[in-house]
């Protein structure tokens, strides 16, 4: 039976879309790594070994459900599996599972949290170096109950956040001790069990290595360590080459104490290491042992919670944002009307959602927030809204909004159904960011009569062309639409479009004058649209043989064209969409253009930092807004296709013809890292072009897809300082620094957490001279009955006055009551160039 959920409105939060990019530091000195992170000399890296337990345990877990349930399981496990392969598969044993991408989303986002690791400096506990044991051992277990816990709590982005970083330590205890030296045939299950003792373990006399023969260090471990099956690791220092003495290193350019007796190391990162032999049998180990640690999650938390975790069994949320400002009226019976049809319409499909959340609001405040898995609970609550009878027509639509953004899962449906201006719309900024993080889609239904005041008024009394604008442009830049519920049946064909299965973007631009736009369709994709927003905008479309038809045409050679309000909706025909389109259109005044169809192939784009120190090409995700005028990388995942060759990525100008192009760089057969060499100064959008090579296509194609979501650069840093964690219930301070090369003035100041009934106290403001910075302090207390291993985030906001510009910074703790690590805890800072986020895990 299913329960809803309620959430005090201000306790609004950051989506832990967030977390899993708060892995990393650069400003430190760096530590010893493990396996390589980018391919070179046939090394197997990180992602790829974390890719492939994924891929085998999902292939195994199926295999087990088929044969429960009688079904033929053919794919052969083995080391050829693709995400494509596997989610066919699983497909067939659960008969519908989700879209490849959201499989391949989960992959990346653990491997990316996996990665962000080596950015974790003066940390042998996190790399198992110098014999750290039981530190790194008490890493992966806590972790591993930080992930169980997240995955009760429905938090499948925080649980992979902490799975990757568990992943990294764990596959690094493969590369940096000597357990494969041994003879081990076997991953060592004491490192997930807390239960085991860890045994004959190196004493700190005990001599391990002896110096290299030149280059050669197969030899280098004595005999009676591998014969007393004696267990070490590596010792490394960037700076020193103080070791104990006759304790093995790490080795590599980078290790000092190599050079001291006994030279030479025993690290298998890559088939170049000094025991790079051993390479391939640590990294296979390091495969096994990932698989053991998933199954382990699997049997603790249940095939359905693990699909969720994996990806392949998490549909995307359905968000209402409701606006119950006046009586009962045509606004709130159509608002309902149009509700009740947009989940009718999944119910009993495979997409029908796993999650529903209602947020009421009105002219005084917003929420509180309902969650519910169940249909018919959650349309029994929308019908039991209760409306309140405002003083004026505008609401705090933006703040409903803040707060849908703030606890809904990422990449969400989120529909916000209003009949007046925002009254809150300074929060314009906070909420362009939190679609930046969360990759939702917002879509605006506006109503075109009220009855507030007892008469039905045209809803363009209600609202001016500024406030409908406001709404525009938050839709825009999610990716969504705004649309006019004036004829159900129109407005329907519209609402269905956006929330149809498998949705990619191809192209999406915005103009004030008359402009010319091409864009390609590959074979793979099926119910292209074309939509077109503005004051009557003429425009012609072309297809690739040269037929030609007008937006004044309603059925024409190249499809269909509707009309709601102001938006234009062109269904192509089904036949001959292959090759390259144009449109032309023709306006002098703003438009918007966007075209979206269905297919299996899409982009994932992320933004990352390089960590150039420490290990060669390591990189973490970033997680803020880049830093304008600077260079960027980003890695960019082609998922659903056999094989891609990608010729361009483009920073492409939103509302402008400035387009940034980036240098490639292959990591995987369809992930790639992008180079730029600027951010534009306004909002962008990722474009990506190439060459698509299917097996079920006789001939490769050309192919394009966009980011959704539109992204901002910023001047802004936020800086946030180490500080000593308590346990829950016990108060701590956090400071922090904010700073802007461009104006200077009163900067507003805004904190948020995830946690309900977190205290928690900052200042509202900070002063800061044009090119300088401020410095502040948020003082917060985890409720004392938090639960052990309970992820917590926590997003500082600074925005430049008169709302130019906005940055943001996120803070994640993990709540534990366990033994303590470092003194109480480990902190790590992850500064990229123009942020730092710190990382703290309460122990």
């Amino acid at each position: 039976m299913n329960f809803p959920t309620v959430v005090n409105v201000n306790m609004v939060s950051l989506v832990v879309v967030a977390v899993f990019l708060l892995q990393g530091a650069l400003f430190q000195p760096p530590q010893a790594s493990g396996f390589k992170i980018l391919p070179a000399d046939g090394s197997l890296t990180h992602q790829q070994i974390t890719e492939a337990a994924f891929l085998r345990k999902m292939a195994e877990v199926c295999r087990d459900v088929a044969a429960a349930r009688g079904r033929d399981f053919t794919l052969p496990i083995n080391s050829k599996l693709t995400p494509t392969a596997v989610q066919r598969a699983c497909s067939n044993s659960y008969s519908s599972l989700l879209k490849i991408p959201t499989f391949s989303l989960a992959i990346s986002q653990t491997s990316l949290s996996n990665a962000a690791v080596d950015g974790k400096l003066l940390s042998t506990a996190h790399h198992f170096d110098n014999e750290d044991f039981k530190n790194g051992r008490d890493l992966i277990t806590q972790g591993i109950a930080a992930v169980k816990v997240s995955m009760k709590q429905g938090r499948y982005l925080s649980a992979r956040t902490s799975l990757g970083a568990v992943c990294h330590t764990l596959q690094d205890f493969y590369s940096h001790s000597n357990w494969v030296e041994l003879g081990s045939t076997a991953p060592f299950s004491t490192l997930i069990r807390p239960d085991l003792p860890l045994n004959n373990l190196a004493g700190p006399n005990t001599k391990i290595c002896k110096s290299c023969v030149g280059k050669d260090c197969s030899d280098n471990i004595l005999p009676e360590i591998l014969q007393q099956k004696i267990l070490t690791s590596g010792y490394f220092h960037l700076f020193s080459s103080n070791k104990p003495e006759g304790k093995c290193s790490h080795g590599g350019f980078l290790d000092r104490t190599s050079s001291r007796d006994p030279t030479g190391g025993i690290n298998k990162d890559g088939i170049s290491s000094n025991h790079g032999f051993l390479h391939q049998r640590a990294a296979e180990m390091a495969i096994n042992a990932t698989v053991e640690l998933l199954e382990d999650i699997r049997v603790a938390t249940g095939n359905q919670a693990f699909l969720q975790l994996m990806g392949l069994n998490q549909t995307s949320v359905l968000a209402f944002v409701f606006d119950i400002t006046g009586d009962l009226s045509s606004y709130i019976s159509k608002a309902k009307r149009a509700s009740f049809s947009i989940i009718d319409s999944r119910r009993g499909t495979s997409e029908e959602p796993s999650e529903y959340i209602l947020v009421p609001f009105n002219n005084q405040d917003s929420g509180p927030l309902i969650r519910t898995g169940n249909a018919d609970t959650f349309k029994r609550h929308i019908n039991s809204l209760s409306t309140s009878v405002g003083g004026n027509f505008s609401d705090m639509a933006l703040s409903g909004l803040l707060l849908t953004l703030t606890q809904a899962p990422p990449s969400s449906d989120i529909f916000v159904f209003t009949d007046s201006s925002a009254k809150d719309s300074e929060l314009k900024s906070a909420v362009e960011g939190m679609i930046e993080i969360t990759k939702s889609t917002v879509n605006f239904l506006l109503t075109s009569f009220s009855s507030r005041s007892g008469k039905n008024i045209s809803s363009s009394r209600l609202l001016s062309q500024s406030d409908i604008q406001l709404y525009r442009d938050l839709a825009h830049v999610s990716g969504g639409q705004t649309i006019e519920v004036t004829d159900t049946r129109l407005s329907q064909a519209i609402i269905t479009d956006v929330i149809t299965a498998d949705l990619v973007t191809v192209l999406e631009r915005s103009s004030a004058k008359a402009d010319n736009f091409s864009f390609f369709l590959d074979p793979s994709l099926s119910n292209v649209t074309v939509y077109v927003t503005g004051d009557s905008p003429v425009f012609i479309l072309y297809s690739p043989t040269g037929v030609s038809q007008s937006g004044s045409v309603a059925d024409g050679p190249l499809g269909s064209i509707l009309t709601v309000g102001i938006l234009r909706r062109v269904k192509l025909n089904s036949d001959n969409q292959t090759g390259e389109w144009k449109i032309s259109i023709n306006s002098t005044r703003f438009y918007s253009l966007k075209i979206i169809g269905q297919s299996t192939v899409d982009v994932l784009f992320f933004f990352v930092e390089i960590f150039e120190r420490g290990h060669e090409d390591s990189w973490g995700q970033s997680f803020t807004r880049p830093f304008i005028g600077r260079n960027a990388t980003l890695f960019v995942s082609v998922t659903g296709g056999d094989s891609v060759t990608v010729t361009d990525v483009l920073l492409v100008e939103a509302s402008g013809s400035g387009v940034v192009n980036g240098s490639i760089k292959a990591v995987g057969a369809t992930d790639f890292l992008v180079n730029v060499d600027r951010i534009p100064e306004g909002a962008f959008v990722v474009q990506l072009k190439g060459v698509l090579n299917d097996s079920t296509q006789s001939l490769p194609s050309q192919f394009q897809r966009q980011s959704p979501t539109q992204y901002k650069g910023s001047r802004i840093t936020i800086t946030a300082q180490l500080q000593n964690i308590t346990l829950p219930g016990v108060p701590f301070s956090l400071n922090f620094t904010v700073a802007s090369n461009t104006i200077g003035g009163n900067y507003t100041i805004r904190a948020r957490t995830d946690l309900v009934e977190t205290d928690m106290s900052f200042p509202s403001s900070l002063i800061l001279v044009a090119g300088g910075s401020a410095q502040g302090s948020i003082n917060l207390t985890v409720p004392s009955e938090t639960e052990s291993g309970t992820a917590v985030t926590l997003s500082i906001e600074a925005e430049a006055p008169g709302s130019t510009d906005l940055n943001y910074a996120i803070v994640l703790l993990t709540v534990s009551t366990a033994s303590a690590i470092f003194s109480g805890c480990y902190s790590l800072c992850m500064c990229l160039s123009f942020s730092c986020f710190f990382v703290f895990h309460f122990v």
